[in-house]
């Protein structure tokens, strides 16, 4: 396709970012089944056109979308549309009330050496070309990830004029807690790789809620944690709970399971931390207590510098203030991640910037982990 030949108002972030990500797509592996692998032209104007779409409105709300790029014979039981449409801003703006659920994708394809909307699915095969609208302006590309992966990779963040490419291989994480670990493959694989995913989903979880919250995950059978918590504890949590532990474990023993989902237990771990102060669970995710506050014991020193990494190609580590990162809610996270360096404590900022502190042995600081270009 001629790239001469998309019609519109142009979105030059789409043609910078189209060469770059054709060459990521195509270096990926091909087998039976994959999707098809868009070219850059296709890539330009797919995002082109949801950009525009993106700043449209529809009775008020802007639209939340998902396109993927596939023909319909490589879905399970697609909706169909008849006649299928050509690829608009305004045919998405207008479709996406119907579509703004997770997991649900306006399917497009060519037809006559065009681009057109064929309908709506609910599966797309691996490697398939995924372009999310999240907001205004604000695109991410992924690609569909061999399962059993819970979330699509993310591969580029496209922000108005800015474009953050995710790192391919991020740095290793040095010598990290023990609580870091089920965050370990995903963040070092740039999300490609989940590992054990539950702290995944409930970060995915914790940004979802759009009120911001603190969780610390602490070692299991302590209580050295509290002595970082304010006096008395302003909600300890008294089991049973809808707690992810006791999911996990009736499905490792074989007993019947919790009409209690495991994503229903994420997401009412998560609603926890939308409480002012912060939630504390233990590293098996056994909730401990919710509207904690964070203090510094007496004699302890006080986090001035942190380092800070973001698995974003051309950003280094840096050494910051850690009053940079956000407000009071960041600088307590950090301070008990100085003070308890067996724990770990994720940070959601109600703007959806998304952050994990850990003390890092190697460095003699704490080490910031900003994770939410792997999380939109």
């Amino acid at each position: 396709m001629d790239p001469t030949d998309i019609g519109g108002p142009s979105y030059p972030a789409a043609r910078i970012v189209a060469n770059r990500l054709q060459a990521r797509i195509s270096a990926a592996p091909d087998k039976i089944g994959d999707a098809p692998k868009p070219d850059a032209p296709t890539i330009e104007e797919i995002i082109t056109t949801a950009f525009w779409a993106s700043l449209r409105r529809e009775e008020g709300h802007a639209p939340r979308i998902s396109i993927a790029f596939l023909p319909p014979e490589q879905t399970v039981r697609p909706i169909k549309f008849n006649p299928r449409v050509p690829l608009e801003a305004e045919l998405l703006a207008r479709i996406a009330p119907a579509v703004e659920k997770p997991g649900i994708h306006i399917g497009v394809w060519f037809y006559d050496d065009r681009l057109y909307v064929w309908g709506v699915t609910l599966t797309v095969p691996t490697w398939c070309f995924v372009l999310e609208v999240v907001g205004p302006g604000l695109l991410v590309v992924k690609y569909r990830r061999d399962e059993p992966g819970t979330k699509f990779a993310n591969i580029a963040v496209l922000e108005g004029a800015e474009v953050k490419f995710i790192e391919q291989q991020s740095a290793v994480i040095s010598a990290a807690p023990p609580a870091l670990g089920s965050l370990w493959a995903f963040y070092s694989s740039a999300g490609r790789n989940e590992s054990d995913n539950i702290l995944v989903r409930i970060a995915i979880a914790m940004r979802a809620h759009g009120r911001g919250g603190s969780l610390l995950v602490v070692p299991r059978n302590t209580n050295r944690w509290l002595d970082s918590i304010v006096h008395p504890v302003q909600h300890a949590v008294i089991p049973p709970f809808p707690d992810i532990r006791t999911f996990l474990d009736q499905m490792d023993h074989g007993l019947e399971p919790s009409p209690i989902t495991l994503q229903a237990a994420v997401e009412a771990l998560a609603g926890l931390t939308a409480v002012d102060g912060a939630t504390v669970i233990s590293d098996h995710f056994e909730p401990l207590a919710f509207g904690a506050k964070i203090l510094t014991r007496d004699g302890v020193q006080r986090v001035d510098q942190i380092l800070l990494t973001e698995p974003i190609e051309g950003i280094g580590d840096t050494n910051v203030d850690p009053v940079l990162l956000g407000g009071t809610r960041h600088l307590s996270a950090a301070q008990f991640a100085r003070d308890q360096q067996d724990a770990i404590a994720l940070v959601a900022s109600q703007d959806g910037r998304f952050t994990v502190f850990a003390w890092s042995p190697l460095h003699a600081m704490v080490h910031a982990h900003r994770l939410e270009a792997l999380l939109i």
